[in-house]
């Protein structure tokens, strides 16, 4: 049994009903709880062949690094797993538009690197697509149109107006994320998770989920209280647990933007202890979206539901696809088993 300590507090984490883990990943499968069953779209192969051709349409795979981590971070996986029971067409704009945020979100994350300034023209290029129409003036901007495109075509306008508005959010996230890289201070847990949830990426998908129902969600339901209390927590349980996962090639990298990360630094504990930290606050978001969904789900359509079903699919869905997928596979690297206690500190 090991003991892993903060600065406030010791505690037991390298076992879980008598038996020891031994690596990082061991350490999230055996604390964190996930209520969702798995599952996977049956048409997952077909839009894993969809992304690369769109990808290859737009040019965007014959840029440096591109096609290398497309193949190590499975964009169509995730798409099947977090929307297992959407139709093949609506399955290849989910991931579509993964494969697209994966690839802008790295460009961001090198370019802002250098300097937050010189992410301003991409950025301005997005949200004139998004905002106005403007015509792309880079490959990732047309891409960005096209994908715009599709989902005019299969949403609502009204639909297509929230994930235009929602896709705006995570653009702005990501110069957000570039300041607080470039700062000679650490970001708290509170401005991390705050960035994070804009980074995330996971609230454009769930008008797409509106469009997977038979008839459109009542805007009664879409803004009642406890449906956005929900979207918020799917995104976070959902980003918060990729995060986990993460953690080991984010800090290898420098990285800031990370729950886990930002509680090694404020707890100044180990790697282990904060990712066990993380994996709590996790728990607990998944643990209030079941108590509020068990409580308004009687108010609900059956349109309704089947959104509320959607946001679940990102929850169960990023924890499915974090565990396997090689863009994380650092996570086995660090061991947790022998690991002897830090000395308390006052």
């Amino acid at each position: 049994m090991i003991t892993l300590s903060t600065t406030h507090e010791e505690r037991t984490v390298g076992v879980r009903n008598g038996t020891h883990v031994s690596d990082l990943g061991d350490l999230i499968d055996r604390h964190l709880r996930m209520p969702f069953p798995f599952a996977r779209n049956s048409c997952e192969s077909d839009a894993e062949s969809g992304v690369d051709a769109w990808l290859s349409a737009w040019g965007l795979t014959g840029e440096p690094g591109v096609a290398a981590m497309i193949a190590r971070t499975r964009p169509a996986q995730l798409a099947s797993c977090t929307s297992p029971a959407v139709d093949p067409d609506l399955l290849q704009i989910v991931a579509n538009q993964i494969a697209y945020q994966f690839v802008f979100d790295d460009r961001a994350e090198d370019v802002g690197r250098r300097s937050p300034g010189l992410l301003l023209p991409m950025l301005c290029e997005s949200v004139a697509i998004l905002r106005d129409g403007q015509a792309p003036t880079s490959p990732l901007g047309a891409a960005l149109a096209d994908l715009h495109r599709q989902v005019r075509e299969r949403c609502t306008p009204a639909q297509a107006a929230r994930w235009a508005w929602k896709s705006r959010e995570y653009v702005h996230g990501l110069l957000y994320e570039a300041v607080a890289q470039a700062q000679p201070f650490a970001p708290r847990t509170v401005e991390c998770t705050s960035i994070r949830s804009l980074t995330a990426g996971v609230e454009p998908f769930y008008p797409l989920y509106e469009a997977a129902q038979p008839c459109e969600v009542p805007l009664a339901e879409l803004h009642h209280p406890g449906v956005l209390r929900l979207s918020r927590l799917s995104a976070d349980a959902a980003v918060w647990t990729a995060d986990l996962f993460s953690a080991v090639k984010e800090q290898r990298a420098g990285e800031m933007i990370n729950l886990a990360l930002a509680y090694q630094r404020e707890r100044r504990c180990s790697l282990q202890m904060a990712v066990f930290l993380a994996v709590q606050q996790i728990n607990g978001a998944i643990g209030e979206f079941q108590r509020i969904y068990h409580a308004i789900e009687p108010e609900l359509s059956p349109a309704g539901v089947g959104y509320v079903e959607g946001m679940i699919g990102w929850i169960r869905g990023c924890y499915q696809w974090s565990r396997t997928v090689p863009r994380y596979s650092d996570v086995a690297s660090v061991p947790v088993a022998g690991l002897h206690p830090a000395p308390r500190t006052r």
